[in-house]
Parts: structure tokens; sequence; C-alpha cells
């Protein structure tokens, strides 16, 4: 089982800590591209965390299951409103299976990067391919690398600086891994937190998607259907699975 990086005191503080991603101008484009594709279906979110997406997305009529392996990021989500009536399950969303099939899963704000491995990445695609029904669809949304953004002969980048929040990149390139590290100002101490990522190429994805028998769909550079360029530094990837009489490529 992989190492649980939200676990006790993480898991709390998560919301606050990430206070602007819960922003309704962030959240709300997340979960308008989500319900039209889940449709009438149901959709599984592989990392669920404290229900940022799961909780609005099911107040839209979408049947919403989760994976997450940390306990207590579950459990926030449990005491939340409405917590209570959406199915989590604790365990690797590379590898752990629910039943029932579903229209949609999804991965959002870089999670597929929590996955430490090529392997591990590729057999969450799998799993993901497994859980769905023909014709369903497999979103991620994921930074691109800032590699071109590194200054020359620099392995380390800022990603966060303000007065309360420190965040640092520090890149691996030869092993494609990344490690963040997070200084908070919380309750007047300073805490560090640093946590692996492997860092992923679209292109990777799309063969990864391959592997797992789905084809890609469309790629955007934001959830508001932004077009994808050389500039963009996020992108949302959406994999279909063939439906009856459907081949993958």
């Amino acid at each position: 089982m992989p190492e649980n990086y939200f676990g006790e005191g993480v898991a709390e503080r998560y919301d606050e800590s990430s206070a602007e991603m819960f922003d309704p101008a962030v959240v709300d484009p997340v979960v308008d591209f989500l319900a039209a594709l889940a449709g009438e279906g149901a959709a599984l979110e592989l990392g669920i965390g404290t229900g940022r997406i799961a909780l609005p997305l099911a107040r839209r009529g979408v049947r919403v299951h989760g994976i997450d392996l940390s306990p207590q990021m579950v459990a926030q989500l449990r005491a939340k409103p409405g917590g209570e009536d959406i199915g989590a399950t604790v365990g690797d969303f590379a590898t752990t299976t629910v039943d029932g099939r579903f229209a949609l899963a999804y991965l959002v704000f870089n999670t597929i990067a929590n996955l430490t491995t090529q392997d591990a990445q590729v057999a969450c695609f799998q799993n993901a391919a497994a859980h769905l029904e023909p014709g369903g669809c497999f979103v991620i949304e994921v930074g691109v690398p800032a590699l071109q953004r590194l200054p020359p002969g620099e392995t380390v980048r800022a990603f966060t600086v303000t007065p309360a929040h420190l965040g640092f990149d520090e890149y691996d390139v030869a092993s494609q891994g990344l490690i963040s590290h997070h200084y908070r100002v919380a309750g007047g101490r300073l805490e560090l937190m640093s946590v692996p990522f492997r860092y992923v190429w679209p292109s990777e994805l799309d063969l990864m998607a391959r592997l797992a028998g789905m084809t890609l769909r469309e790629r955007w550079g934001g959830w508001r259907r932004e077009p994808f360029t050389s500039d963009s530094t996020r992108h949302v990837s959406v994999w279909v699975k063939p439906g009856p009489g459907q081949g993958s490529l």
C-alpha cells in the first residue's frame, strides 16, 4: 500500500490550506464539465479526498462513488452535509475495485501524479477502464511538466509564494520525479510537508489509455474548454472506452 501523505493533521486542515481550490469560480466549471459527461450515469472519483468535487457533483444529481487512500480524508468528507450519501472506499485507487459500472471516472488536481511509478499510473488507467461502461469516459486534470520554465541548470521551481505558504517543486529529470515541498504558517507555527510525485507528459498518458483499451476524445487547456497549446500549463483530457462494435486503436 502506498504511503498516506494526507493523514492526521493534514486531512483536518486540507480544506483551509487549499481554500482557493474550493472557490465556486474554480469548482463550478469542473462540475459543469463532469456533469455533462456523466449524463444520467454514475461517476467514480479516484482520489475523492474531502469531497471538493464529489459533493457539488452529487448535488447536481450525479451518483458519485469515490476511492481514496486516506481514511482521514474520507472522514472529513463524511462529516460534511451530504457526505454520508456518497459511497467511499478506502484503498489505492490504482488497484482498488468497487461494485457497479460508471459512465464517468475522473482524477482532478494533479492526483494522477500521486502515483509515483509508471507501472502504478498504467494500472490506474486499467482500473478506470475496468469500471467504465462501454462508451464511458475517463477524465484527468494535470499540470504540464514545467521543465521548460526552469531556469537553465536549475532543478527547483517555486509554484506558490505567499506570506503563509511557500511551495517549491524539486525535479529529478533522470527518474521523471519531483518532490513538492510546502512550508506553511498555521497557528503561529511553521509546518513542513514534502510529497513525492511522478510527472507525466500528455503523450505518455495517451499511450497509457491505449494500453487500457481507451482512445483520446478531447484535450483542453482548462475546464472551460480553453484551447490546449504549447503555452498551456495544464490540461484536461478525456479518453473514451469503446462502445459495442467499436474497437480501440
